[in-house]
């Protein structure tokens, strides 16, 4: 589906998630919409269509660029880096 170089160089297996929802969200008091999980290092943050969009703030500040969907049923992981599905 991808030739996103980062996905290959992803530790494995995935990181343990650090939380089971956004800690920015509950420490500003906000809700998460959806919940991303970082594949680098198990951040679990909210998506952009969250008021604060921890998970992407989250890749400002780190450089981790592919993240995946922290939904029951949902498997799809995305690159911020080469924005696209990989």
């Amino acid at each position: 589906m991808s030739g996103c170089p980062h996905a290959a160089a992803l530790p494995r297996p995935e990181p343990t998630p650090l939380s089971d929802t956004c800690p920015e969200c509950l420490a500003a008091g906000t809700v998460p919409v959806h919940l991303r999980l970082c594949l680098v290092c198990g951040h679990v943050g909210c998506c952009d269509s969250s008021p604060l969009r921890h998970a992407s703030a989250h890749f400002a500040q780190t450089g981790h660029p592919v993240m995946r969907s922290f939904e029951p049923g949902e498997s799809w992981r995305w690159c911020f880096v080469d924005t696209t599905l990989v």
